[in-house]
């Protein structure tokens, strides 16, 4: 007798998805997109607009009708959702044979622990940080509440913890999670998308589309313009005297960037832009702080470019040395020296961007992460 095996069936569950833009956002609709490629069944659980249900690449996505105002008036990315989301995330956990949360600090998160409680659902949480720093006292105590509460049952129930560095492995540890269900597992990249240039003329067609000047060195930020990304320390690293320029690629209040010379704001950009950026630059910088490991320097990465980043001791999982990647602390005079040095020295700068492409290739590719996450979904079920 024959037995056909069945897809397995996987509900995702994020506070956003695309078109919004953030890392969480675009590590779930990778997943999404491989997972299904691999053959599974797979289901977002998210906010929009607008309830509504639409299959997207072999996805199907189910959005629960939110308001985005916290996001649009403080910048914290927290959407309030509707009444329907329990029933919505109730009707998609009978569906599934695992419910995978992605951070634990949002409504829909909650809403799903609950509904894989009912339903006895196995659960798997990927948390990407811990407890994020912010100027507003009321924010950082709603955060803490949240994780106390909220977020130690889920964590606590969870039979896989997925984390993404060091420091968020001892934030879901002291939170409760379970020593056999924390594992670490890093993202993966598009290592297809997100390429080096093929040749000058390509680097110099992609300043040409996103009307970048065609000689000057170009240094690249990629990320929301908020103090945790850091991208004030780094206008204030840069000295405006024509060894580079600065580009700067995301949302937030640009007030900072006026009257300064050689430094360019592309605002938000799709991913594809968002790779013609990388391909138009010389090198990456990202001094940001309670990351998990940002998603953009492995882009970066993965795009042949040298990467200056803070020296974070949670991103020791990841074996990073100075052949792929400079480690700094997060000061003026520390970003300042490591760009120097950089602009100054474009064989340098060549020989990182090489060695860091292959990293990337060896390290965070897609199709490494489904695998891993389908085993770690195989074992949540078993127990």
């Amino acid at each position: 007798m024959n037995h056909v095996r069945r897809r397995p069936r996987v509900l995702l569950v994020s506070h956003y998805y695309p078109p919004h833009v953030g890392g969480i956002e675009n590590v779930v609709r990778n997943e999404a997109l491989h997972l299904a490629r691999h053959g599974a069944d797979v289901t977002v659980l998210t906010s929009g607009d607008r309830a509504g249900t639409h299959r997207e690449d072999g996805v199907r996505v189910v959005r629960v009708a939110a308001s985005n105002v916290v996001e649009r008036r403080s910048g914290v990315p927290f959407p309030l959702f509707s009444p329907s989301l329990l029933p919505a995330a109730l009707r998609w956990a009978r569906h599934a044979d695992v419910v995978h949360v992605h951070d634990c600090l949002y409504a829909s998160s909650w809403a799903a622990g609950l509904a894989a409680a009912a339903t006895r659902t196995p659960t798997v949480v990927t948390q990407h940080v811990g407890l994020v720093a912010h100027p507003s006292a009321l924010v950082r105590g709603v955060q803490r509440a949240v994780y106390a509460v909220a977020g130690r049952l889920q964590l606590r129930r969870a039979r896989r913890v997925l984390t993404v560095n060091g420091d968020v492995a001892s934030f879901v540890r002291r939170l409760g999670a379970r020593a056999e269900a924390r594992h670490h597992l890093a993202n993966g990249v598009d290592t297809g998308l997100f390429r080096p240039p093929a040749d000058p003329a390509e680097r110099a067609a992609a300043r040409a589309r996103l009307g970048l000047p065609a000689g000057p060195t170009l240094v690249l930020f990629a990320g929301r313009l908020v103090p945790k990304k850091g991208y004030d320390l780094l206008l204030d690293a840069h000295a405006g005297d024509g060894a580079y320029e600065l580009v700067l690629a995301g949302d937030g209040d640009a007030a900072a960037l006026a009257g300064r010379s050689g430094v360019h704001h592309l605002g938000s950009l799709s991913a594809e832009d968002l790779a013609d950026a990388y391909r138009a630059c010389d090198v990456f910088a990202l001094p940001s702080t309670a990351e998990g490991f940002p998603l953009t320097v492995q882009e970066a990465m993965a795009s042949g470019l040298p990467v200056v980043t803070t020296d974070d001791p949670g991103y020791a999982p990841y074996g990073l040395d100075s052949s792929v990647a400079l480690l700094v602390p997060r000061t003026v005079p520390a970003l300042r020296a490591a760009l120097d040095g950089l602009v100054a020295d474009p064989a340098g700068r060549a020989a990182m961007g090489a060695a860091a492409r292959a990293f990337a290739e060896a390290s965070f590719g897609w199709d490494r992460h489904v695998t891993a996450l389908l085993g770690h979904y195989g074992d949540a079920g078993r127990g």
